[in-house]
C-alpha cells in the first residue's frame, strides 16, 4: 500500500525536523516506537498532531492538559503516558 508508507515517511520526516532538539529527540521516539502499530486512521490522527504547533504538544506532554486545538484520540492517550 503506496498511500500508507508515504504517509508514514511523512509522519517520520515531520517527528524528526520539528525546529528544536527537545521536540525532535521526543517526537521522533514517539514515532519509532509506535508508528508500525497504528492503523490508517490512527496515522491520521497522528500526522495531524505532529501538524500542531509545538508549543501546543510540549505544552500537552507537560501538563496533560487539553488544549482547544487537540483532538482527543488513541494517539493522545498514548503520547500522554509515552516516556524517553
Amino acid at each position: 500500500m503506496i498511500e500508507l508508507e508515504t504517509l508514514k515517511k511523512k509522519i517520520i520526516y515531520r517527528a524528526n525536523y520539528r525546529g528544536t532538539k527537545e521536540m525532535d529527540m521526543l517526537l521522533s521516539k514517539f514515532v519509532d516506537k509506535y508508528i508500525d502499530t497504528f492503523s490508517k486512521d490512527e496515522l491520521n490522527d497522528l500526522f495531524d498532531f505532529l501538524n500542531m504547533e509545538d508549543e501546543i504538544i510540549y505544552n500537552f506532554y507537560q501538563t496533560k492538559k487539553l488544549d482547544k486545538n487537540i483532538k482527543k484520540n488513541k494517539i493522545l492517550e498514548i503520547f500522554s503516558n509515552f516516556k524517553i
